[in-house]
């Protein structure tokens, strides 16, 4: 399900919504269905704010318990945008207990963008005995080509 689902972000209808929630474990409702649909819809990771104006039928507090579930469920993954912002994006993954889609993300300092980079491989992080790791946040920050391109002109 994982590539359909990739596939499919940016076109996802309720049906493909719902079935990544219960994927998941996850009751899908009205809320939840709207911020899995909103997140699949956008090309880059999200805030609370971003979503807000987005989803226009659910207030902040609303949005934020949704993207706690799907955060607990690990449908959903945050991250710090460079700049302070928490950002949230969809995982692709199949299991309810682990992020299997974890990538690079590159920030762009002129536009503040966040671009996701799925096809770069992240390096293994060798930690010293008796660290634990948890979750693993790969932030490259750099201009965009976008904005290096506007930048030439």
């Amino acid at each position: 399900m994982n590539n359909i689902i990739r596939i499919f972000a940016g076109a996802m209808d309720e049906e493909l919504c719902v079935k990544l929630l219960q994927q998941h474990g996850i009751k899908p409702t009205s809320n939840r269905i709207l911020v899995v649909k909103a997140l699949a819809d956008e090309e880059h990771p999200s805030s609370i704010s971003d979503l807000e104006n987005t989803i226009l039928t659910i207030d902040k507090s609303g949005i934020f318990r949704s993207l706690m579930v799907l955060r607990k469920h690990h449908l959903v993954h945050s991250l710090e945008d460079g700049d302070g912002v928490v950002k949230y994006e969809l995982c692709y993954s199949h299991d309810e207990d682990e992020d299997d889609d974890i990538h690079v993300h590159f920030y762009c300092e002129r536009c503040h963008r966040v671009f996701c980079l799925h096809d770069l491989p992240i390096p293994q992080v060798e930690l010293p005995e008796g660290y634990a790791m948890t979750t693993i946040n790969y932030m490259v920050k750099g201009i965009c080509p976008e904005c290096s391109r506007r930048n030439a002109r």
